[in-house]
């Protein structure tokens, strides 16, 4: 029986550790990317979550530990979907900040697909000149 050549698939052994690996990541939390910045009046972490909407994440401020958690929920994909390497599944970013931050004015802002999270610093702890005198 004669095959065409256009009905024949490549072996590609490594597709079944692609897929092993893929239902790995699906099932364990992720973290995202993150850039930190420390200016001289806070600190300021951008975290890439595309994708994620605001209502799957959360930002919580417990003493000096910033934690961000949420959801980056599967798409629906109609069709038949041939590789899939997209995270999905829950993530967690989790940092110690030092005891000087102003627990009650974090800001967070998800815009195109970055969340930042503004964490500013007590008076205290921002640096000030000091006059010298004569």
């Amino acid at each position: 029986m004669a095959r065409s050549l256009n009905s024949l698939v490549a072996w590609d052994p490594f597709r079944e550790l692609d897929g092993f690996f893929t239902q790995v990541n699906r099932n364990s939390v992720w973290s995202p990317l993150a850039d930190v910045t420390e200016t001289e009046t806070g600190f300021v972490f951008e975290l890439d979550v595309p994708g994620v909407q605001k209502e799957d994440v959360a930002v919580d401020l417990n003493g000096t530990t910033l934690s961000i958690t949420g959801e980056l929920k599967e798409r629906e994909s109609k069709g038949v979907t041939h590789r899939r390497t997209r995270r999905t599944g829950k993530f967690a970013y989790r940092v110690t900040l030092p005891r000087t931050v102003d627990a009650e004015n974090v800001e967070a802002k998800l815009a195109d697909g970055v969340l930042t999270v503004s964490v500013p610093k007590t008076e205290a702890a921002k640096p000030r000149r000091i006059e010298i005198t004569a």
